[in-house]
């Protein structure tokens, strides 16, 4: 059995808005594996239209009057260097496209990670609605791939209000 260079990266399934209990708990792993993290963005407003015999990929935007969504790679880089500053492990930031479950799944295959770290969603009747048609990307991750997925309640203990998934 051939031991990948990366074998055993922890990769974090990061947002501009990802609360510090993720990427505290993300980091942690990293360092209890002794390595690295990645620090995967996934831009939901474009995919993927070809790759070079290489495998670099080229993407489209999905819609041409969306820009927002290109500054959100800059906000997750200003989030890592904020909440991985003084942590005593290496990290990167990935730039992914397309479906997030799909996306985090191949970069997790390419890098042979040991787990996937994302969060839960967010509280109330717009996240649960958005959740019902797109579905749980933990969930989906779960029962598409075989490496172990990490969710991290956004709430600390203390700060959960119920299970009510209508009340914010």
């Amino acid at each position: 059995m051939s031991e990948h260079v990366d074998s055993g990266t922890v990769i974090l399934g990061a947002t501009p808005d990802l609360p510090a209990r993720v990427w505290s708990e993300a980091a942690r792993y990293a360092g209890l594996f002794g390595r690295a993290l990645v620090v995967a963005h996934v831009d939901v407003t474009r995919f993927v239209t070809y790759e070079d015999p290489d495998g670099t990929p080229h993407t489209a935007p999905i819609d041409l009057s969306l820009t927002a969504a290109s500054h959100e790679l800059d906000r997750v880089r200003a989030a890592a260097e904020q909440h991985l500053a003084g942590v005593d492990i290496s990290w990167t930031v990935r730039s992914l496209v397309g479906d997030p479950a799909m996306a985090l799944k191949a970069l997790a295959d390419e890098v042979d990670a040991a787990v996937i770290v994302v969060g839960t969603r967010r509280r109330g009747f717009g996240e649960t609605l958005r959740e019902f048609f797109t579905g749980s990307v933990a969930a989906r991750l779960a029962h598409r791939q075989h490496r172990p997925v990490l969710v991290v309640p956004l709430q600390e203990p203390s700060t959960v209000v119920g299970d009510d998934p209508w009340v914010e």
